[in-house]
């Protein structure tokens, strides 16, 4: 009966995010750091690989992770690799997110959405719940997702993922 259950609480989820996807052009769920809306495809591909940070203010490994990201994406923008954060701190909690950037000096762009629409958006992505923050997801130069993993991910293990898939991009072409 719990499979059951599971099942189908997994499709109706399925469901509605794939409702936030086809209305996605008529409906913004994310919007810069100014209130802008934006699309999280208008960052993705353009020959670049992209990491997703999915944050919120209050989170303790949020606030340790950042500071590392954004050495990275400092470090790799110009060699064909950004970052790209996402708060789920919503409207309401709008300021603590510009807070965080503050305090750890974000250089790359981040977006905010509501958290109930940021998971939406990432289950329609990812086929399944987002189970947390921080969440992160790859993009490769394409824009096709090609990885996501909650919880805490070192820098090395992005770098290690990105050079193995750049190996068997090459050895297909």
């Amino acid at each position: 009966m719990l499979h059951i259950l599971k099942s189908a609480s997994m499709a109706l989820l399925l469901t509605l995010s794939a409702t936030v996807l086809a209305q996605s052009d008529s409906l913004s769920v994310f919007s810069d750091m100014d209130g802008k809306p934006q699309r999280l495809e208008d960052h993705t591909g353009g020959g670049k690989w992209l990491v997703v940070m999915i944050w919120a203010s209050d989170c303790h490994i949020c606030n340790i992770e950042a500071p590392t990201y954004n050495t990275f994406h400092e470090a790799q923008q110009d060699k064909g690799t950004a970052v790209l954060g996402i708060s789920m701190d919503g409207e309401e909690h709008r300021a603590a997110a510009m807070k965080f950037i503050e305090r750890h000096d974000l250089s790359f762009p981040n977006l905010i959405g509501e958290p109930g629409m940021v998971s939406l958006y990432y289950a329609a992505m990812t086929q399944e719940s987002l189970r947390g923050t921080p969440t992160f997801l790859v993009y490769d130069p394409d824009g096709e997702i090609v990885a996501a993993q909650a919880g805490a991910v070192s820098v090395d293990a992005i770098e290690s993922f990105i050079a193995k898939k750049n190996a068997a991009r090459l050895a297909k072409q």
